[in-house]
């Protein structure tokens, strides 16, 4: 795929107000420290296309931001280590998972995960929460040029281990990095193919 457009439409914090048609969405969540924004803007090749920060926590809206006039990229809030009140952490949590349960234009979703670290059971119990409302999504890991390519696997072969245990299968998933422009073209091949087949339902 080859993004020819890439422009924001829309930030809020009420599902009810995304956009009203119906095409697909693609959203984008992780822990808040994970570099969702760089992937995006990597993803793109919009520099600052979403908000970077030194600050974990900066993304605290719903932002849609719409892609070759065809299909939504959605950036969600970071779950975990926002450096915001307990009170504000329940209000945007609320929005995320009524997101997910409530947005019938959803495609699927790309779990980010900093693959230089261990399984965190905070990004463990969020994919265990989306495989149990079943809501389809991709696991991304991000930062693979800080690691070698045999800690790479390793690293994967622990989540795998780990999802194993509750899972028929490991989710499918994706290895990137934004510096290195890792990945890129794989996750939006798949974008690509999902958007084809959903195009192809739509005529048959």
């Amino acid at each position: 795929m080859h993004i020819k457009s890439a422009e924001f439409v829309m930030s809020n914090s009420d599902v009810s107000k995304c956009p009203s048609n119906t095409l697909p969405e693609y959203a984008f969540i992780g822990r808040s420290n994970v570099g969702k924004s760089s992937l995006i803007n990597m993803l793109t090749g919009r520099k600052s296309l979403a908000k970077t920060s030194g600050r974990p926590g900066k993304t605290q809206l719903i932002n849609h931001f719409i892609i070759n006039n065809n299909w939504y990229l959605v950036d969600l809030p970071g779950y975990g280590y926002a450096r915001v009140s307990k009170s504000s952490k329940k209000i945007f949590q609320k929005f995320i998972t009524d997101y997910f349960s409530k947005r019938t234009q959803l495609v699927s979703a790309f779990v980010l995960v900093d693959i230089r670290h261990k399984p965190q059971p905070v990004d463990l119990e969020f994919m265990q929460w989306m495989g149990e409302n079943q809501i389809p999504f991709s696991i991304v890991f991000t930062k693979a040029d800080k690691l070698k390519p045999k800690a790479i696997e390793r690293h994967v072969d622990e989540y795998s281990e780990i999802l194993l245990e509750q899972w028929e299968e490991m989710p499918n998933y994706f290895i990137t990095s934004s510096s290195k422009y890792i990945g890129k073209d794989e996750l939006l091949q798949f974008i690509q193919d999902t958007n084809d087949e959903i195009n192809a339902l739509r005529k048959s």
